[in-house]
């Protein structure tokens, strides 16, 4: 049958296919995890052994099985259990952080990390990781942890972990597959990041052409497009103003009016209005704040310093006005919110919005410093083209963070129907 585009759409997916040959389970025995796998406990001198790498809980992130990160043994460690390639590390410590990775070179490991391997050849060591990745297994290791603090799972507990092994010929297969849809997973990840690096690329080229400015932010180096401009803020600005601060017996669900924090920032530079809190306040504080779509946002404080959105007015017929540790900009016909928005998210926000912060306990951006930025500007029907462009990179960005999760969630289903009883 030749498979053109109308075929591929109208396929479907089998509602069965966890009972294909592959997961017939006829000749599948039940074993305790301890009788097939052995908790190794090698150690060693690192330095001694010529081991330069040191691999930590911190370096093992959760739901990967691969090993991106580690620390130096010339650094200094206590550390002497050792890994080998292939074997399967599982965080003991706080398990249900998902903390699973296969070895990909020698190393030595943190205490708070199992090193295993199969004991003999009824498991095969491709499958291990998955068996360990399991959601019932994972239920099983938090369910036998001791500890308030930092719980920790004890080898005797998960050595009790009853499931039932295929013969050798299904691992394999079982193996494959499994191995395969992580390669595609790791794929997408890779191609998200890419996109995101490509993304953060275009907006600082295509929003500072030519434009170059000494750290005093005084006199712009090089030159504009001759239809660009070179201003401050300040000179773009209609109004701002810091938001209001009111006494916390003010707030109230029933309140007439909501206070947007920078923790309702999202990643895109809009605003998640899922958990913003209510207050009751004098309608002319309210008349004096209320903010508008197209208001654009900046976070002075704190950890969130350097932060911005752009508000838009979302269609519930109630009164939004900004938290105290937030500055309202409403900009004059020069100037697109967006445009700014793009810019405080490219290198140029790197390299002059965020040093604006100033102090080491609590980090500060003073509304005036920032209003003394000199920006690059375009006429707006050209900033407009940029934020489309960008608009459309999110949206593509948006499109593979989803193939991710649509992978993640097959790779999930089919370890989960391997070890489903």
């Amino acid at each position: 049958m030749n498979f053109d585009g109308k075929n591929l759409t109208n396929l479907k997916p089998n509602p069965h296919w966890a009972k294909l040959p592959l997961f017939n389970r006829k000749k599948w025995s039940r074993v305790r995890f301890g009788d097939v796998v052995e908790n190794l406990n090698e150690t060693c001198d690192p330095a001694a052994a010529g081991l330069e790498r040191v691999i930590a809980m911190e370096h093992l992130e959760p739901g990967s099985l691969h090993v991106r990160a580690w620390g130096n043994v010339a650094d200094g460690t206590t550390f002497t259990r050792r890994c080998r390639p292939g074997q399967v590390l599982f965080g003991k410590r706080r398990a249900y952080q998902r903390k699973v990775a296969v070895a990909g070179f020698d190393a030595v490991v943190s205490g708070d990390i199992y090193v295993l391997a199969p004991k003999d050849d009824r498991l095969l060591l491709k499958l291990l990781p998955f068996l360990c990745l399991s959601e019932r297994f994972f239920q099983h290791a938090v369910g036998t942890s001791a500890g308030s603090l930092s719980p920790r799972t004890n080898w005797s507990g998960l050595a009790s972990f009853e499931f039932d092994l295929p013969p050798l010929d299904q691992q394999r297969r079982i193996a494959e597959i499994l191995w395969a849809v992580d390669g595609t997973l790791v794929a997408w990840k890779a191609a998200v990041a890419q996109h995101a690096k490509s993304q953060f690329v275009f907006a600082s080229s295509a929003t500072t052409r030519g434009f170059r400015n000494e750290s005093t932010q005084q006199t712009p180096i090089g030159e504009l497009p001759k239809s660009w401009r070179c201003l401050r803020i300040e000179e773009l600005t209609a109004q701002s103003a810091y938001g209001p601060r009111f006494p916390g017996s003010s707030y109230s669900s029933d309140g007439n009016v909501r206070q947007i924090r920078t923790t309702d920032f999202d990643r895109a530079g809009g605003i998640n209005f899922a958990e913003i809190p209510a207050a009751e306040l004098e309608e002319d504080t309210i008349s004096l704040h209320r903010l508008k779509s197209r208001d654009f946002l900046l976070s002075r404080s704190g950890e969130y310093a350097g932060l911005t959105a752009v508000f838009s007015e979302p269609n519930d017929g109630r009164a939004y006005i900004p938290g105290a540790f937030l500055i309202r900009y409403r900009f004059n016909e020069d100037l697109d919110a967006d445009y700014l928005l793009t810019l405080c998210n490219s290198a140029f926000g790197e390299k002059y919005v965020k040093p604006l912060a100033t102090g080491s306990a609590q980090p500060n951006i003073s509304g005036s410093a920032f209003s003394r930025l000199l920006l690059p500007v375009p006429p707006v029907k050209e900033q407009r083209e940029i934020i489309c462009r960008i608009s459309e990179m999110q949206n593509a960005g948006a499109k593979l963070a989803a193939h991710v999760e649509r992978t993640r969630d097959l790779h999930s289903a089919l370890i989960n129907t391997f070890i489903e009883k």
